[in-house]
């Protein structure tokens, strides 16, 4: 009998994630898959269209659950989650990331007795004050398996106690890019439709709540956009999120080179080609990295670490970006394969 994972997304870094491993499952032999999608990002543009551009197995089950205050939407998940393990009966789930769609899966799971495997376990903010590191935290203290994407996570588990069930594997990311950067060069039309040379715009994304929340908040991080295009234009795929907070709270995007989100080989083609790039996203501060383009970040901390102190990155309120060295420890583009060496191995070790 084959192994049955079932995999839990919900959102566009979950989903680029997930399509990696897939890929993995599907080439392991006594591992099955079925993928549960919550609906967390329910725009096509923020998810049809990954599932066809990255060859992820359409949904099993597709919940729909999104809006809502973030008690609102992990209760929604956990009551719609459940019954599908139970009539599943996976011998794991799998969760990625720190959305409330991660929080949920791994909470239903848990007190079914089901394992949790959790990749990108061990990242850490330090910054309570977000509810993705609570999701982090709550996460990780209840997973079996700990598929951990650098030594610093690694380090962060042991600190809270963590050892049992915790390995290095690599980041799936990285494999998810070298995967589609060849496609996205080839196929991708996005630059001549937004009639852009390479290395002549930079590319910005906003969407955490922390920056869209709050009128002054936005306010300066939009000003600190507009500031930058006075140097080459600035791409933003409007996030749903930031559209209607925008609207909502009477920011102008005056200035920026504003379009709709974007499926995931233009996306890699934008951040291939980008000059700089500016984001609140955890997921495209370390594509940035793999695709060697300098980030700001655009928050006061950051749960990648290794790429502020190897100068790839930098926080928005620092002044300069530190001397650029290459980071080794996110994989060589295999990490989704160890994945499923440990998952086949039934248990935490």
């Amino acid at each position: 009998m084959a192994l049955k994972i079932l995999t839990i997304v919900g959102a566009r870094p979950q989903f680029i994630k997930a399509a990696a491993v897939s890929r993995a499952i599907r080439e392991t032999d006594g591992l099955s898959e079925v993928m549960v999608h919550t609906g967390q990002h329910f725009d096509p543009n923020m998810s049809d269209v990954f599932f066809e551009e990255l060859d992820i197995p359409r949904p099993r089950h597709h919940l729909d659950i999104h809006g809502g205050g973030h008690g609102d939407m992990t209760g929604r998940m956990l009551m719609a989650i459940e019954p599908i393990l139970l009539a599943e009966k996976p011998d794991w789930v799998v969760v990625y990331g720190d959305t409330n769609s991660t929080l949920a899966g791994s909470l239903a799971a848990s007190k079914l007795h089901i394992p949790v495997a959790h990749v990108e376990a061990g990242l850490r903010s330090f910054n309570r004050r977000m509810p993705e590191e609570i999701n982090r935290l709550v996460t990780d203290h209840l997973s079996a398996l700990h598929l951990c994407p650098t030594a610093t996570a690694v380090a962060n588990l042991a600190a809270e106690g963590v050892t049992t069930g915790v390995h290095h594997v690599g980041d799936v990311m990285y494999d998810a890019t070298l995967f589609v950067t060849g496609k996205a060069e080839k196929s991708s039309t996005i630059l001549t439709n937004l009639g852009l040379a390479p290395k002549t715009f930079a590319l910005a994304t906003i969407h955490r709540a922390e920056n869209t929340g709050d009128r002054q908040q936005l306010l300066a991080v939009v000003q600190f956009l507009q500031d930058r295009s006075r140097k080459f234009p600035v791409v933003l795929p409007l996030h749903p999120r930031t559209r209607q907070a925008a609207s909502a709270l009477g920011v102008d995007l005056g200035g920026l080179k504003v379009i709709d989100p974007v499926g995931y080989l233009d996306m890699a083609k934008l951040l291939h080609n980008a000059v700089e790039v500016y984001t609140d996203s955890g997921g495209v501060q370390k594509e940035a990295y793999f695709h060697r383009v300098p980030c700001i970040t655009l928050r006061d901390e950051t749960e990648w670490t290794e790429t502020v102190t190897h100068g790839w990155n930098r926080l928005w309120k620092q002044s300069t970006h530190s001397v650029q060295r290459d980071i080794d420890e996110y994989g060589t583009g295999r990490a989704a394969y160890e994945v499923t060496r440990l998952l086949s191995s039934g248990g935490p070790q």
